[in-house]
């Protein structure tokens, strides 16, 4: 019985860490230089006004730049993933 319970708690163990592992796969990499807030980086500290086709570009720009990060890390994940596949004899 006991037994029993302890692998049903790493079960649930691996499932959260799962989960816990997707969940953060969208985050943008801290390696992009997109970690301020996008509105306070596009008011230029009051310089262009909400609204502004300043601050519409620029707001545009930083989505932009975040999609390509996002697209960068997916994609370099995905080479890891195939070379590891194909060269499974190397630890």
């Amino acid at each position: 019985m006991h037994s029993k319970a302890l692998r049903h708690l790493f079960v649930l163990a691996l499932l959260a860490l799962s989960l816990a592992a997707c969940a953060t796969r969208n985050e943008v990499p801290a390696s992009a230089g997109l970690t301020e807030d996008d509105d306070a980086f596009c008011r230029a500290n009051g310089t262009v006004a909400v609204g502004s086709p300043q601050y519409v570009y620029c707001r545009r720009d930083r989505d932009a730049a975040r999609n390509q990060a996002i697209n960068r890390a997916n994609r370099s994940q995905e080479k890891l993933g195939e070379w590891m596949l194909n060269h499974p004899d190397i630890h």
